[in-house]
């Protein structure tokens, strides 16, 4: 399967779940999800790693908040199941990665996916207000 066939797929099932996905520039699928925009990153040589973000929820003012930022993400990361939460230059991304063989599997586990990246954010965001 292609880039822009997974892509399409991505898109064509978050289209049935009732959202309003487009493919961008760079073939990855844009969606809205509870306020936030959130994208499936389609790698271009590994059909089978699926990966969900949602970028740039918390910005890094400062450097003295960017040493709370790489303790709340460590923390958020260690906390939840499949999440992974970093710093990406002033800002701060949220993602799930996996490998999906064959692709559409990930369907599977998609509501799954977005609940425990929404927790990841949330655990992410109490560390920063500690």
């Amino acid at each position: 399967m292609t880039k822009q066939e997974r892509a399409e797929m991505y898109q064509s099932f978050l289209a049935s779940e009732g959202n309003t996905p487009k493919i961008d520039n760079d073939g990855d699928v844009a969606f809205k999800f509870e306020g936030g925009n959130y994208y499936i990153l389609v790698d271009d040589k590994d059909e089978a790693f699926f990966r969900l973000a949602y970028p740039g929820f918390w910005e890094i003012e400062s450097e003295e908040e960017r040493a709370k930022v790489i303790e709340a993400a460590l923390h958020a990361t260690a906390q939840t199941k499949v999440t992974k939460v970093f710093p990406v230059r002033d800002n701060t991304w949220a993602t799930i990665e996996m490998f999906c063989s064959p692709p559409e599997v990930f369907q599977a586990v998609f509501h799954r996916c977005l609940t425990a990246l929404r927790a990841g954010v949330v655990s992410f965001q109490e560390k920063m207000r500690e």
